[in-house]
């Protein structure tokens, strides 16, 4: 006879809502004309330090905001000093542009370290966290190889893409964190939104680069 109880309602997964519910946004930002010329090889050594320098302010305004929220239940279960690419980008552009003074006057920089600043639930970090790691560890890998054949790098000033771990396991590791957070529909709703809000920010900062590009031409 069969059992009249009800099935329990499966548990939302978090991982998969933030990949699968900010794909628009995503699209939308590595379709932005600057990633497009770049990854065909068409942007020269002046554009790619400019995309570098915006980089490193982001990096360091978000790092700074995790390692001070370390310690938030929600931070905390995603926070990896491995996974830090300042030090990295520093030397990025110490290869690319030595003695370059490395401050850049950005809009769109701004906006998005302001973002950071104004995290005051960690869940919101997480998002910008995953948004950005789990980029570099996966279509960052790509970009790396096709700057190391554009310009016949041989390895050299491309630290930004070198992580000390295997991307497949640890992006798996990194998803099952992000599941075993037990966040309420109405919590994951809001890391949602505020990962299409950082990949609309990124969005913000390819289309300022695109203003550039006449000069950026390979």
């Amino acid at each position: 006879m069969p059992s009249s109880a009800v099935a329990p309602e499966s548990v939302r997964s978090l991982s998969a809502a933030m990949r699968q519910d900010s794909s628009d946004q995503h699209d939308a930002a590595e379709q932005s004309s600057f990633v497009t010329e770049l990854l065909n090889g068409r942007v020269n050594e002046q554009g790619y330090i400019d995309y570098l320098l915006r980089l490193r302010e982001i990096y360091r305004a978000l790092e700074d905001a995790v390692r001070k929220h370390q310690n938030d239940p929600l931070v905390s279960a995603v926070y990896d000093p491995a996974l830090e690419r300042l030090d990295a980008i520093d030397a990025d552009l110490a290869h690319w542009a030595p003695g370059a003074d490395l401050e850049v006057d950005s809009a769109a920089v701004r906006a998005y370290c302001a973002r950071f600043a104004d995290a005051a639930w960690g869940g919101a970090l997480v998002a910008h966290h995953y948004t950005r790691y789990l980029g570099d560890l996966s279509g960052g890998q790509a970009i790396g190889r096709i700057l190391d054949r554009t310009f016949d790098m041989n390895g050299e000033g491309l630290a930004f893409y070198k992580f000390p771990m295997r991307a497949k396991p640890y992006k798996d590791a990194y998803r099952a964190a992000l599941d075993g957070l037990d966040l309420d529909d109405s919590e994951i709703n809001r890391v949602v939104d505020e990962v299409k809000l950082a990949f609309s920010l990124n969005q913000n900062l390819f289309h300022e680069l695109a203003q550039n590009l006449p000069a950026y031409q390979r």
